[in-house]
């Protein structure tokens, strides 16, 4: 085993765009382990856009990412080293090991990391479908959207890792699903792969009045459910065919993670059909997890929830792919390869 760690820490605050140049890679002697420590090799990184928020220095739900410090991300791996109990060499794990190779985290504080099954399960879907995204599309979708069965819910990024599970979810409750995603080749994806009834590529429609009338064409009865990643322009179509009483889970806004301000065209629409509009982080319900991990686990393992994996190779190229992230370039759930 090596006794260095790459890692990437954040060397500067972007002001708009990420550059290259916002990250450094450096290098770390591993410390020997102390009593309680555990050393994972970390397999795979998880890139979210989440990571972006953290990258500003503003008020938020979370603490700014610090400067100098290793970038903020969940992991899984292989135990390497074990000086506790409860964790042997060979346990593959999850957690919060950042963008680094080794993490070495005191495993007596509850949570830290937790021992997943790869029996039927890749390793890899634990930072997906199975993971936090996967988690954060039951959530939004069962506790806010909460679908009847004959409903029409509509996804946007509804091929990414979030996306793609919420409208499988919805099919699985009996709702029309419809998804908003970038280009033909990842609307076929969620129609025929996913099963989605129908996908708008958004890059067809530029504007309001023109994503609205395929919102109307796709949403014959209206849009009664509405799970949100981007905002812009897209949420303002989706109120225009929003049905009285219809539910909006508001899981991000990618569209204005750069900084710039998001307007609404028509929140009168929201007093107007009497919508419940819901914000969730979904570290903040973590009782929920349990039950939703389970059913995503069932899924995965037997085939019916189906998730795609962009994979990037090596460590150095975690910026790369971070920024083709916000920028969409990703299909599926973005990862990168550490071994």
């Amino acid at each position: 085993m090596s006794n260095t760690n790459r890692q990437i820490v954040l060397a500067s605050r972007p002001k708009g765009e990420v550059t290259p140049d916002n990250f450094r890679l450096v290098e770390a002697a591993l410390a020997p382990l102390a009593d309680g420590q555990v050393r994972v090799r970390n397999h795979f990184l998880s890139l979210d856009p989440y990571m972006r928020g953290r990258m500003n220095d503003s008020k938020s739900y979370a603490a700014s990412q610090a400067i100098d410090e290793v970038m903020i991300g969940g992991t899984v791996g292989e135990v390497v080293e074990s000086k506790n109990a409860h964790f042997a060499v060979g346990d593959k794990v999850v957690g919060m090991g950042g963008w680094q190779e080794f993490q070495t985290v005191d495993a007596s504080q509850r949570g830290v990391l937790q021992k997943v099954d790869t029996t039927h399960i890749p390793l890899s879907a634990y930072l997906g479908a199975v993971g936090m995204p996967g988690v954060t599309a039951w959530y939004g979708l069962v506790k806010i959207i909460n679908p009847k069965a004959g409903e029409t819910v509509v996804v946007s990024a509804a091929s990414g890792a979030v996306g793609s599970a919420v409208g499988q979810l919805a099919k699985a409750r009996g709702a029309r699903a419809v998804g908003i995603a970038g280009g033909a080749d990842k609307c076929r994806y969620v129609v025929e792969e996913l099963g989605f009834d129908a996908c708008i590529d958004y890059k067809q429609h530029r504007d309001v009045k023109s994503l609205s009338a395929a919102l109307k064409a796709e949403c014959p009865n209206g849009i009664d459910g509405y799970f949100e990643n981007v905002g812009g322009y897209i949420l303002d179509a989706v109120l225009l065919r929003a049905n009285a009483f219809s539910r909006v889970a508001m899981c991000g806004m990618i569209s204005g993670y750069d900084g710039q301000p998001i307007p609404m065209a028509a929140p009168q629409l929201i007093l107007v059909n009497r919508m419940k509009v819901e914000g969730f982080i979904v570290s903040e319900h973590m009782e929920v997890w349990p039950e939703a991990l389970k059913e995503l686990g069932g899924l995965v393992a037997t085939g019916k929830l189906k998730y795609r994996e962009s994979v990037a190779q090596g460590l150095e190229n975690a910026p790369e792919a971070f920024m083709g992230l916000l920028k969409g370039k990703n299909f599926g759930k973005q990862l990168v390869k550490l071994v």
